[in-house]
């Protein structure tokens, strides 16, 4: 058997409430105290957020899989990203000098993943001749706020990056998982027979009430 790639958690939630947080503050992985609006946990507290959208995906697609099988494969995937997720915000939370080299990280193993799932994806789509409103279906608008959050994250990141050192893998990973999110609430609504709905601009109270 291969010796897995890192290590394992090392974790022991006997206590939730310790009143450590109480003065604003928060401590890394490496044991630092830091304040609860720093940039750093800022960014890796948006990574969980989208984490928790992306769990509300996960039983949307399996719910649905009862009557779209396809969606089954699909739900395997977001958890998988669930766990990269993890990985990624294991690495936010230490500060470079702390990282163990075991320590779960994004590699370009996970980048590369994405980017094939993306082109799978979209080869069973239409070219856009408009931009998507969400809402086609419930899955749809879902991975919808999955991705808004993941450009969030993203953004956050690329000021973490400018400020601090931070692995290029990470603003990449959150690059193409947004990416991802989209082509896949696009394809969630081909394989379900759902209408996509495109942005018409006349369609708002003033186009409306000139026609």
């Amino acid at each position: 058997m291969s010796e897995p790639t890192f290590n394992e958690p090392r974790l022991a939630l006997n206590r939730i409430y310790t009143r450590m947080g109480d003065a604003g503050e928060t401590h890394l992985a490496g044991g630092q105290r830091i304040a609860k609006d720093d940039l750093r946990i800022e960014c890796y507290g948006t990574v969980d957020e989208l984490n928790a959208h992306i769990g509300v995906a996960r039983v949307i697609a399996q719910e649905q899989a009862r009557h779209v099988e396809r969606l089954s494969r699909f739900g395997v995937i977001l958890k998988r990203i669930q766990h990269e997720l993890f990985n990624l915000g294991s690495i936010l939370a230490t500060l470079p000098e702390d990282v163990h080299p075991k320590q779960p990280r994004i590699t370009a193993a996970e980048i590369k993943q994405l980017e094939v799932e993306i082109d799978e994806a979209n080869e069973e789509l239409q070219p856009l001749r408009s931009f998507v409103l969400p809402g086609g279906s419930a899955l749809e608008a879902q991975l919808h706020v999955c991705r808004t959050v993941c450009r969030r994250a993203e953004r956050l990141a690329v000021r973490l990056a400018r400020e601090q050192d931070l692995p290029s893998e990470i603003v990449k990973y959150l690059n193409r998982l947004s990416d991802a999110l989209f082509v896949w609430s696009r394809w969630v609504n081909r394989i379900s027979d759902q209408e996509e709905t495109l942005w018409e601009p006349n369609a708002a109270a003033s186009g409306t009430s000139a026609s």
